[in-house]
This record gives C-alpha cells, sequence and structure tokens, in this order.
C-alpha cells in the first residue's frame, strides 16, 4: 500500500459534472482519498462548490481532530466563474435546466470549462486528474499537460458493459463478474473503490447546505415507527412525474397498507392537484400514517434509520449504492439513463429488489411516460415486505449485500485496496516524470 513519506503528497484534481449526483459521489470519493492521504482539489464554479463544500469541511475537520490516522492533507476547492452562455444568473447545475435551449447552453458551458481547467493544470501540475466522463475533452486536456487521467463513471460495471465498451463507484462483490469482464475480456483497467457514500461521517447534511425544514419532524416519526414497517420514496433531484403519475403514487402508498416518507416536489397546498381521495387522511396534520418532505432530504441518514424497510426508487446510482449499504430493499421505478440498467441488476441479478415494470424512457425533462397503476405500486411494495418466501429472500440477501457493502473500504476490503493500489501507480509514476 502507499504510504505519505517525506515526499510531497500526490495531488490529485476532481472534475465532476455539474449535477447533484455527481457531484456529491465524487466530493465523497475526494474525501475517502484525503484520509489516505492525497492532497485532493475539486475544481467548479460557485453554485456547484456550494454542493461540494460540506464534504470538503468535514473532512478537513476530520483531518484535523486525527480522524484521518494521523495525516493532515487539507481538501480544496478551486472555484472557477461559470462561463456566460446565457442562461440566467445562479443556474450552473443540471438541475436548474427547464428547457431544451437550457440544456444546450449548458453543455456548451461544459465545453468552455476546459479554459480554466487548462489555467489550473498549467499552474499547479497535479499529478492525476478524475474528471467525469461527461468532460469528453478532459482526457486530451490532461494528456496535453502529461498527466494522467482517470475516467469517474457514475453509474456501475453492469450498466456500462451494456453500453458495450474508469474510477468506479462501486465494489467488487457488488458485481465480480462484470469487474472480471472490464478487465479481462475487454482489456480495460478499473479501479473500484465505492461505496463512496461510507467515506462521509455526517450523513446527516451530506451534499446539501440547507436540509428541507420537513426533515426534523419526519426523523422524530421515523423514532415512533415498528422497524422495517416504513416505505421511503424517493426519485432524486433530476426526475419529473406528471400529476397523473404521481396521483397513482399516492394511491400506491395507501394501498399498501404501510407507513411511508415521501420525498416529493410540487406545490405547498395540502390539496394539490394529484390528491387521491382519502390521502389528505393519511398525513399531517389529519393523519400519522406518512410524511412527506419537500427539498432536499438526507437520504443515507433515513435509509439507516431501523424503521425503513424498503425503498421506492429510480435506480439512480448513488441511490441504489446507498440502499446496497444500509440494506434496504427496493421497488424499483427507472425513469431514464442507466436507471433501466441499475433495476436489471438490482432485480435480476442481486435479487434485491421487485420492479413496478417501468418500461419507457425519457429524459429528465419529460414527464410523459406511461402511469402505472396504484394497484401495481402496491403490490411491488408487498412483495418486499410480506412474508411469503420471496420477500423473505429479497430481505436476506440485502442484508448481506450490506455487510459486504460496508467491509470494501475499511481496511483490508476490496476498495480500499484498490485506493493503495491507485496510489502506488500514481507515486510510482511521478518517480519517472
Amino acid at each position: 500500500m502507499a504510504t505519505i513519506d517525506e515526499q510531497q503528497p500526490l495531488h490529485i484534481l476532481f472534475l465532476p459534472f455539474l449535477v447533484p449526483g455527481h457531484l456529491i459521489p465524487i466530493a465523497d470519493m475526494a474525501a475517502l482519498f484525503a484520509a489516505r492521504g492525497v492532497r485532493c482539489t475539486i475544481l467548479t464554479t460557485p453554485v456547484n462548490a456550494a454542493v461540494v463544500r460540506p464534504a470538503v469541511e468535514r473532512a478537513n475537520e476530520d483531518a484535523l481532530r486525527g480522524d484521518a490516522g494521523g495525516i493532515l492533507v487539507p481538501m480544496d476547492i478551486a472555484v472557477v466563474p461559470f462561463p456566460d452562455v446565457g442562461l440566467p444568473p445562479g443556474v450552473e447545475n443540471g438541475a436548474a435546466l427547464t428547457s431544451e435551449d437550457d440544456v444546450r447552453r449548458f453543455f456548451h458551458a461544459i465545453r468552455r470549462l476546459r479554459e480554466p481547467f487548462d489555467r489550473f493544470m498549467a499552474e499547479h501540475r497535479p499529478d492525476a486528474v478524475v474528471s467525469d466522463g461527461f468532460f469528453t475533452w478532459s482526457a486530451d486536456a490532461a494528456a496535453a499537460h502529461g498527466v494522467p487521467r482517470l475516467v469517474f463513471l457514475g453509474t456501475s460495471v453492469f450498466a456500462r458493459l451494456c453500453n458495450e465498451i474508469m474510477v468506479f463507484n462501486s465494489f467488487h462483490e457488488l458485481e465480480p463478474e462484470c469487474v472480471e469482464h472490464h478487465r479481462a475480456a475487454l482489456g480495460r483497467r478499473a479501479w473500484l473503490v465505492g461505496p463512496v457514500a461510507l467515506a462521509s461521517k455526517d450523513v446527516a447534511a451530506r451534499g446539501a447546505a440547507e436540509l428541507s425544514p420537513d426533515v426534523d419532524g419526519c426523523l422524530r416519526w421515523l423514532d415512533t415507527k415498528p422497524d422495517g414497517s416504513v416505505v421511503y420514496v424517493s426519485f432524486g433531484t433530476m426526475s419529473s412525474f406528471s400529476p397523473a403519475e404521481t396521483r397513482e403514487l399516492a394511491r400506491g402508498l395507501d394501498l399498501s397498507g404501510m407507513n411511508f416518507a415521501w420525498v416529493i416536489s410540487g406545490a405547498d397546498e395540502p390539496e394539490p392537484e394529484w390528491t387521491p381521495e382519502g390521502f389528505a387522511e393519511l398525513i399531517p396534520p389529519r393523519g400519522d400514517r406518512g410524511r412527506t418532505i419537500r427539498g432536499w432530504a438526507p437520504q443515507v441518514l433515513v435509509l439507516n434509520h431501523p424503521a425503513v424497510g424498503v425503498f421506492v426508487t429510480h435506480c439512480g446510482w448513488n441511490s441504489t449504492l446507498e440502499a446496497v449499504s444500509a440494506g434496504v430493499p427496493m421497488v424499483t421505478w427507472p425513469r431514464y439513463s442507466d436507471q433501466f440498467y441499475n433495476e436489471r441488476h438490482v432485480v435480476e441479478v442481486l435479487g434485491v429488489g421487485v420492479g413496478v415494470g417501468a418500461r419507457d424512457f425519457g429524459s429528465n425533462l419529460e414527464s410523459h411516460h406511461r402511469v402505472i397503476g396504484g394497484e401495481v405500486i402496491a403490490g411491488a411494495i408487498r412483495r418486499v415486505t410480506g412474508d411469503g418466501e420471496e420477500g423473505e429472500a429479497i430481505r436476506r440477501k440485502a442484508a448481506e449485500l450490506a455487510a459486504k457493502a460496508r467491509a470494501a473500504p475499511e481496511k483490508g476490503g476490496s476498495s480500499y485496496d484498490d485506493v493503495g493500489r491507485l496510489m502506488d501507480e500514481l507515486m510510482a509514476r511521478r518517480t519517472f516524470r
């Protein structure tokens, strides 16, 4: 394993794509390397710096307290201006885009970030770059400075192989056959260093400077519920649902008979367009069976609460890994991108979830999906939580997989060893540079 001696520590520049689902795991990954004595810098824009700053500050506080094994190498954020491409002030993140024209302007800005990237490389000469796969120009740009670039793919190895194919937020025990195929059959190198969310000590504030005002009440409510009795529902920051879909989801939660905590977007009125008959009686101020959370929820904290027994999810890779690490079975409802591949892995390979039958693929700006009935949603929840053989097998596999996930980044685990091997290679390369 690599050690930090009298030499200057390794310096790795991290370049995350500007959406929450990529910013947060990159920040967690940087914190993981910083805890091993690597100097880590995250290059991003002002609005997105606020997303990663909590992880950076926590990592630096851990180093000062000695929680990083006596190694004091603070993390940095290099803030560069967001390119002027005609987007409104403050719109610097993919989650804030509302039209296809905005998307085109946003990706034009992504291309224009090469100039500040080049300036940083020339001035600071890091030992390596870990850049998001969406920055397609970063491989050539890093090579022009004589610096190795590793690509961060915010998905599973399984999903990457389905797209026919390098640092992955995954771990060997989660998808061993895929890792072997990626390395042996395709001859491509990969380092699996996850689940990187486990590097975050303060899971309550992970990924956000400000939590939803509903969070405190929801956490107190969870404390009153029996173990495994709550359905947690969240579809990430980029998914959109039509009123008809939302209405059926509300019906499904009602029909399931379970308690529920639902991270929801939309109007704040107590009787919005999508509310089915009787739903208002389930949530405050009239009822106590459910809670809704508007805004940013501390998902890792919620998933690890003993009251949570199932997670209704869009199968984004971050959410999938967080559920796996917490040992929570999933009801899968993919919407777009790699989410359909992740669903197949969760349901058919790992056996820790049940699908609702989503089939139509659309971009995150599209809300015209086939409406899935409440009875189907409730049925999927019951299959996971029921006392039958299927539900028991799913819950048993989820618990077994959680133990493997938590062991992977610990000393002697597969991800811990991959981090060390990568550090060794970068240090050796520096010797010959």
